[in-house]
Order: structure tokens, then C-alpha cells, then sequence
């Protein structure tokens, strides 16, 4: 065949293949072995039942055309007062865009503010798509840390002192995935003075902003950042809506309109039925308060059952769908006690190297299964990482 792109060539898997063992775990338990899945986060319940019949009505009402390059009215209008409330700035419905997921928004952003051959920071650890969404744009990027130690809390001097002459844009995502740090107020405001200083973009992923277990704090809100910040956002985790490819961008408006004219050449807009579901499940908040209150029972129950646990240390993991779980004092190759854990004890996780050398030495703990699934993984991994640490001595 003639020649691909430099472009779509150049978006490869990046760090650990850490999905190796994911998928090695859902083979193992479609042919019928006891296998408990902490390695996915996808919800292990449907979306709720009113957004369901809502997009049945709508199918049945001829809601079968094209819609509006930037999103239903209805639409942009419920997904402006979600933006109000999830960053804490007044946002008008000219102030967001609707994309098919909240990986469709990162992507408009980062083609939004980025020309080929400038440079981005991701802040690590990060979501596995994150390079590769700037690689596809053509641009350069530089991966920074956050400190285990540290809670996996951002840090100003280590990102200031990423900066180039052609740096343009810092992507940062609180709750984070996969840590589950919920970043500071402290700590975010010393990353917008930093924006502020170099006059940078800062992409904030929030599509966890629900299911946070503290204060959700909004770079957005913070001095003379509204001009300067695109917010990434997504009805996957808060309300249930994973398979439905629902997200949007909240921005200025002058930048939103030149989205506008981005999805007229990629997306050309969403379909009718699911915009009609998904507005109503945002202006009557359907299932958001029963997921959150889920997933933070969840996390209670399985911290508890692996409290005291011999050489295991919980980093971050205070929002949400994940714990991260410290284990290099266990074993220093994550991936090799991923795949042990596996073998060994049935339990499938994903290796924390996948996501940045920040969370080497660390595995990621999906809470997307019922709470006595959880207190049996909890079980067993404390057997499996107090066997494993006596055949090490």
C-alpha cells in the first residue's frame, strides 16, 4: 500500500503495555476461571433507568437528523449549568461544545491550541491517551512527575522547569486517573500562576469532578484563568454513560467558536436521540448522587479491608473510580506482581507503569465491582503480597 501519514504513524502505545495483562485477565474469565477484573474502569451497572427511557422516547419521537455542529441548543444550555457547577465560574451555553466523549474533547483541545512542532507538558501520572492525543497533533511534549511521595500532588518548580521557548500548553487531570489525587487548591493555584507567568493554556481534565472526595477545586476559578483554560468533561463516570460518547469542551468563547469550525470537519455533530437523553440526564442530575455515594462506599470498604496491610502503602486514591496501591516495597517490578497477582491469586489490576514512570512501583485498583468482590480481591491480595514477600526474604 502507498505510504501512511508521519502522523497517524506516530501514535503508538506509550510506557509499559500494562493492558497485556488486562486482557490476558478477560480472556482467563470468559473461559471460565475465577477471575476478579480491577483492571478496567468501566461501570459495573447500567446507566440509570430515566436516561435509558428518555432515549427511547426520543428515538420513537423522529429524532433521527443532524443537529447543530456545536450541540442542541437544550443541549450546550444543560452541559453550561453543569460547567457552572463543576468549575465554579458562570459559564454560558456559547462557552461549551459537545463532542462524542470526553477523548473527542481533549482531542479538539489539544488541535485547538497547538501547531505542529510546539511543545506541551503532561503532567504524570496521566490517562494512557494523553501523549499520543499530542503526538497526533504533531507536537512535542515533555512528561512531568508528581511525586508518590507527595500524594501524587503537582508541583510548580518541577513543571516551570519543563518550560521551553515553544511551550504552549500544560494538561493536568484532577480527580486524577489513575491515582486518584484530588489536586489542592494550593497546588493548583501555583500551577495557574505558572500559566499566568508564561502565558499558557491549561487543559484540565475533570471528568471525575463528581466523584471526588474533598474539595473539587477548578483551575478555571482561580485569577485571570478563565481566559486561559479549557476544561475536558464527560457524562462517562458521573452519570453512568460510558457507552454513550457524550462529553464536551468549556472554553472562551472566541476559542469555542473555532471548535465549531473544527467538528464541521470531524464530528459533524451528534446524534439526535442520545443529545435529547443525555440533556435530560444532566438538567435532572440522574443517577449523579447514587454513583458518587457508590464509589466512595466502595473505596471506604476496600481501604478498610487492606488497612495494615505488611509493606503495601495507599498513594493519593482520595476520588475518583481508582485506588493506587505503593507495592514496590513488595515487589519493584509492578508489572511482573500484576501478572503474579494474576496467576496467583486470580485478581486482575493494571500495572501502574502503564501510566507514567511516576506510578512505577505501584499497582491501579478499579472500585467498578460490587463491595463483597472487593473484600474477596482485598483478601486475596494481602494473602498473595504476604506469601510473595516471605519467598522473597
Amino acid at each position: 500500500m502507498p505510504r501512511p501519514s508521519s502522523r497517524i504513524s506516530g501514535i503508538v502505545p506509550s510506557g509499559k503495555d500494562g493492558w497485556e495483562v488486562h486482557f490476558a485477565a478477560w480472556t482467563r474469565k470468559e473461559a471460565g476461571e475465577d477471575i476478579i477484573m480491577l483492571s478496567v474502569g468501566d461501570h459495573d451497572f447500567d446507566t440509570p433507568l430515566q436516561t435509558i427511557e428518555a432515549c427511547v422516547t426520543a428515538v420513537r419521537g423522529s429524532n433521527h437528523h443532524y443537529t447543530p455542529l456545536p450541540g442542541l441548543p437544550r443541549l450546550r444550555t444543560a452541559m453550561a449549568a453543569a460547567s457552572s457547577a463543576c468549575t465554579g465560574v458562570e459559564t454560558s451555553p456559547d462557552q461549551v461544545i459537545a463532542t462524542p466523549g470526553g477523548q473527542a474533547a481533549l482531542y479538539a483541545a489539544v488541535q485547538g491550541v497547538l501547531d505542529q512542532g510546539d511543545h506541551a507538558i503532561v503532567v504524570a501520572p496521566y490517562y494512557a491517551t494523553y501523549p499520543n492525543t499530542f503526538s497526533a497533533a504533531g507536537a512535542d511534549f515533555t512528561v512531568v512527575e508528581t511525586p508518590a511521595e507527595d500524594g501524587f500532588q503537582p508541583r510548580a518548580d518541577m513543571i516551570r522547569a519543563a518550560i521551553r521557548p515553544n511551550t504552549r500548553a500544560i494538561l493536568i487531570n484532577t480527580p486524577n486517573n489513575p491515582t486518584g489525587a484530588v489536586y489542592s487548591r494550593e497546588r493548583l493555584e501555583q500551577l495557574a500562576e505558572v500559566c499566568r507567568e508564561h502565558d499558557l493554556w491549561l487543559l484540565s481534565d475533570e471528568v471525575y469532578w463528581t466523584l471526588g472526595g474533598g474539595e473539587h477545586v477548578s483551575p478555571r476559578s482561580l485569577p485571570g484563568m478563565a481566559e486561559r483554560t479549557l476544561v475536558i468533561n464527560s457524562m462517562s463516570k458521573s452519570h453512568g454513560m460510558t457507552g454513550w460518547r457524550m462529553g464536551w469542551l468549556t472554553g472562551p468563547e472566541k476559542m469555542i467558536t473555532l471548535m465549531i469550525n473544527l467538528n464541521l470537519v470531524t464530528t459533524y455533530g451528534l446524534p439526535a436521540f442520545i443529545s435529547i437523553a443525555c440533556s435530560e440526564a444532566l438538567e435532572n442530575r440522574y443517577g449523579v448522587s447514587e454513583i458518587a455515594e457508590r464509589y466512595a462506599a466502595r473505596r471506604t470498604v476496600l481501604l478498610d479491608a487492606m488497612r495494615g496491610m505488611n509493606d503495601v502503602t495507599v498513594r493519593g486514591s482520595e476520588g475518583g473510580m481508582y485506588v493506587m496501591l505503593d507495592i514496590s516495597a513488595v515487589e519493584p517490578d509492578d508489572e511482573k506482581f500484576a501478572w503474579a497477582l494474576l496467576d496467583n491469586e486470580k485478581v486482575g489490576v493494571m500495572p501502574g507503569s502503564s501510566f507514567g514512570e511516576a506510578a512505577a512501583g505501584h499497582i491501579r485498583i478499579s472500585l467498578c465491582q460490587p463491595e463483597p468482590v472487593l473484600r474477596e480481591a482485598a483478601l486475596r491480595l494481602r494473602r498473595f503480597a504476604s506469601s510473595y514477600g516471605r519467598e522473597a526474604a
